[in-house]
């Protein structure tokens, strides 16, 4: 990369731009005639003509704060003279909503199809807790079945998943919080990536193992069995009994096999951590044109984080496909500014140390960033935490920005594949939903290439489009989803990331 090309102003109105690499004071810029006033670490910004205190600072050609003294041109624009500030827009419900043209319905994927319609990218065995209280007796089972080489008899069956998790009693039994956690299990027990479920309570908690069954048939299939220790009679009863029902189960899922499926039984939430400056500029958008070839083969996409689309859900409202649904976003965000008001919190928090060490400055800035993870779809609807999507097309799910929680409700949506896009580097992993991870930034995918599944850093250094890096993970979309394993899944991740989300007092 020679000098001229080390910084990116990203629209014709902004009046910052992105440094593409490291520069020094003293290196040529090729994009104004100024000198640079300080050392720009690459992601992170300068001022490209002076802004004067009060003023906006704009990057896509959107506001990301605003200037708390006059800044110079060439001086480095970052927490030391960015703020919040203003930044109320214009929704313009439905004005934007253009449908994207459909391609011929001819691709496939080779999933598991289910009793209830829809189609698994994996064929795992649940072990479900329905309270903290019964989380190590669900791994004393998985553990003695898979010591036991139970699996050894079921070729089919990718492993064993114990679901456990810090919740489900010490809270109120008819609340926002339950009826969150209420959705998160069912939604889990009703997984496409499930083969079957063995669901296990201690029997005295607030979340009763018997409100979740309720006399009704959780799965078409048959394949849920359920119990509680006090009912069985302690931890080594029920590892006994637990075995005894798992392998019921087994046999049902194992008949399963894979084969061909319509790219509309795709089901894929997008989601990013630890972002970077480099986020906006390439692994989101091209995450985006991914998105839009999904959409636009009949499958669905879930952008989440309520809190990461703050300042820049006007794009999204505007590509809503009516009022109504345009609304029910704008009523999540304001649920959200309550929240965070009454848990003495301000929406401005999310940034983390890591993310501005990255270049991100404001929520604002990381916002639009984010959002273009959601390519150019209309928005066919709106969801709460971990509710059962129903709609096909570009959708979204009210989540926190925390990760393994947001990616969590995703998976209870029913989200079959999982996208994560990352500019400093994370290590996590979702079972049973496979999750790709996408590099935002060729140094960091070097670096951490055991992690790492995508690069999008070759967008920057090799001039690759948007939209041929977009195609590229489509078709990684449909091979990991028909079987192909990701870096996660070899490296075993998945055993701690099931977070749900806690709302409500403790008690």
């Amino acid at each position: 990369m020679s000098h001229q090309n080390r910084l990116l102003k990203l629209h014709a109105n902004d009046n910052i731009a992105v440094a593409l690499a490291d520069i020094a004071v003293g290196d040529a810029v090729d994009i104004v005639d100024f000198d640079l006033r300080q050392s720009v670490k690459r992601g992170h910004k300068v001022a490209v003509t002076a802004i004067l205190a009060g003023q906006n600072v704009l990057r896509y050609g959107q506001i990301i704060g605003q200037a708390t003294c006059d800044i110079a041109a060439g001086e480095h624009v970052h927490v030391q003279n960015l703020g919040m500030g203003e930044h109320a827009q214009n929704y313009n419900f439905a004005s934007e909503n253009d449908p994207l043209q459909p391609l011929e319905q001819n691709r496939t994927f080779d999933g598991y199809h289910r009793a209830d319609g829809r189609v698994g990218t994996r064929n795992y065995l649940g072990i479900l807790t329905s309270v903290n209280c019964s989380g190590s007796v669900a791994k004393f089972i998985a553990e003695a079945a898979e010591k036991g080489g139970m699996l050894e008899d079921f070729p089919n069956i990718d492993g064993i998943v114990p679901i456990t998790h810090g919740t489900g009693c010490g809270m109120s039994g008819d609340n926002e919080g339950y009826a969150t956690l209420f959705r998160t299990l069912s939604g889990y027990a009703q997984h496409p990536n499930f083969g079957g479920i063995l669901l296990i309570g201690l029997g005295c908690e607030v979340m009763q193992v018997s409100a979740l069954v309720d006399g009704r048939p959780i799965r078409a299939d048959g394949a849920l069995r359920y119990m509680t220790i006090q009912q069985e009679g302690g931890t080594r009863k029920t590892i006994e009994k637990g075995l005894e029902e798992l392998r019921g189960i087994a046999e049902l899922a194992n008949v399963a096999t894979r084969k061909p499926a319509p790219i509309s039984e795709l089901m894929v939430g997008m989601q990013c951590g630890g972002s970077d400056g480099y986020s906006g500029i390439t692994a989101n958008p091209a995450l985006g044109a991914a998105s839009d070839l999904v959409v636009r083969h009949g499958g669905t996409t879930i952008l989440s984080e309520t809190s990461e689309i703050y300042g820049a859900e006007h794009l999204l409202t505007r590509r809503a496909v009516s009022t109504e649904v345009g609304e029910k976003l704008i009523e999540r965000v304001r649920w959200w500014e309550d929240y965070t008001a009454r848990n003495d919190g301000e929406m401005d928090n999310n940034p983390s140390p890591g993310n501005k060490r990255g270049g991100l400055t404001t929520i604002l800035e990381k916002s639009l960033g984010a959002v273009a993870k959601s390519g150019t779809a209309p928005l066919s609807g709106v969801y709460k935490f971990g509710e059962k999507i129903d709609t096909k097309g570009f959708v979204f799910m009210d989540s926190p920005g925390f990760d393994p929680c947001s990616v969590t409700g995703q998976i209870a949506s029913g989200a079959n594949l999982i996208v994560f896009t990352t500019g400093r580097g994370s290590v996590s992993g979702y079972m049973p939903t496979p999750c790709i991870k996408v590099a935002t930034n060729s140094e960091m995918y070097a670096r951490m290439s055991d992690d790492m599944d995508i690069n999008c850093g070759d967008i920057i250094s090799e001039g690759v489009s948007l939209s041929a890096k977009g195609e590229d993970m489509f078709e990684m979309f449909l091979r990991i989803a028909s079987g192909e394993q990701t870096k996660s899944e070899e490296l075993g991740f998945g055993g701690v990331e099931f977070v749900p989300w806690q709302i409500g007092a403790v008690m």
